[in-house]
């Protein structure tokens, strides 16, 4: 693959769904046609965890339709099919076991640290899949992790850890050996990470939850970023905070002497942020409208690449525009389109056109891939149905790309 950049055509369809068979296109053509119907989503998001809790008989329909458009299968596996396919378009993965923790359960924290090891140990026998991810709540109580939450109860200009180390000291015993355990399983994950070779993405989640997981990312970017990078934390920036704590982390990192590693995403929970916003009475975290998550999200961009050196990227973003822009900074900057610290990444299921025509360009771009059993991927299934039929234009466009690959093969 040649190390200079080929020009891009987001608009290329050939090359984005040259993986899809005609019945795969159908399927998704559909799909993406009932998601632009927002009061069809609102329902479908109801009823569908209540059918398969209530063990109503619709798991099969579930699997050929949300489930084979955005997820890569019940097993490794399974997964590892989806994996070799996409491999052979110069596509990478990262792969995400899509199961949700089970609320104060320590036996099961237990078993999904041991089941991500597996995944690691999975990973690093392809060559295409260089990350995995994983949810902090999938390791310790989100209760915990409220408690630790500093951005209502202190107002203040000092750093996250010093904010973080005044609420640590207020927790019970119970709650300090309960979060040292968390330390503990995450350290085991990023060391089996590092000795495999693999990068571990660790999510962003609700903002009443972020402060505690953005100290575990930066104990574990700093313990283990060294001479290479193998921790990713993830920065929302739909959230109107996060462009200056992108500035605090790489600040934090260069003076300790270690690589951040940052996968910058828009966000996925703007009215569950919102609402909770308005119930409880505090300014909303979200930033007032797209235009806003967009400006900051360019810039974060902007900032990593003039300091590309120091920090590795994951542009993980549908937006043609933000893609593009790290493509001609990169271009302009003469990197490699190899260069190890700039990756892309879509969804699996979306946004094709962006995915197969880097990779066709020669850069580094890989699809999230979620796997798990159908009941347990049900509520990743309901946030890709609410983002396409809420984020604007997304749906519009996937389906204006999907309607011209249907004429161009005459289908």
């Amino acid at each position: 693959m040649s190390n200079s950049a080929l020009p891009i055509n987001f608009n290329n369809t050939e090359n984005a769904f040259a993986y899809k068979t005609d019945s795969d296109l159908k399927r998704a053509r559909f799909l993406f046609s009932l998601m632009q119907f927002a009061p069809l989503v609102k329902l479908g998001t109801m009823i569908t965890p209540w059918a398969i809790s209530s063990g109503l008989p619709v798991k099969g329909v579930i699997k050929k339709t949300l489930f084979k458009q955005f997820v890569g299968g019940e097993s490794l596996e399974e997964t590892g099919e989806v994996a070799d396919m996409l491999e052979k378009f110069n596509v990478q993965v990262i792969l995400d076991y899509g199961v949700e923790g089970g609320e104060g359960d320590e036996d099961k924290y237990e078993a999904e640290a041991n089941y991500f090891i597996k995944v690691i140990q999975f990973a690093a026998t392809r060559k295409n899949i260089p990350f995995i991810s994983i949810k902090i709540t999938g390791l310790v109580s989100s209760s915990l992790l409220e408690k630790l939450d500093t951005t209502l109860s202190t107002k203040s200009d000092k750093p996250l850890h010093t904010r973080f180390n005044s609420k640590f000291q207020q927790l019970n015993q119970e709650d300090q050996a309960q979060w040292k355990q968390l330390i503990s399983r995450t350290t085991r994950l990023c060391q089996a990470a590092s000795n495999a070779g693999i990068g571990i993405m660790i999510d962003a989640e609700e903002s009443w939850i972020q402060d505690a997981i953005d100290v575990v990312a930066t104990q574990m970017m700093a313990q283990f970023n060294l001479g290479k990078v193998v921790v990713y934390n993830t920065i929302q920036l739909y959230r109107s905070d996060r462009l200056s704590y992108l500035s605090e982390t790489l600040e934090e990192a260069e003076q300790a002497g270690y690589v951040a590693g940052l996968k910058l995403v828009r966000g996925a929970y703007i009215e569950k942020e919102r609402a909770r916003a308005l119930k409880l009475g505090y300014p909303s975290p979200i930033q007032p409208n797209k235009e806003s998550s967009d400006r900051d999200y360019d810039a974060a961009v902007e900032i990593c690449m003039t300091k590309i050196e120091m920090v590795s990227i994951i542009v993980a973003s549908h937006n043609e525009k933000s893609n593009l822009l790290a493509a001609n900074i990169s271009g302009s900057k003469h990197l490699s389109t190899k260069h190890p610290h700039l990756h892309f990444s879509q969804l699996y299921g979306m946004s094709d056109n962006l995915t197969f025509n880097l990779a066709d360009a020669g850069y580094n771009v890989s699809k999230y891939l979620p796997f798990g059993p159908v009941h347990e991927v049900i509520p990743y299934l309901m946030r890709r149905a609410q983002e396409n039929s809420s984020v604007a234009g997304q749906t519009g466009r996937e389906l204006e790309l999907i309607n011209r690959e249907f004429t161009r093969r005459k289908i």
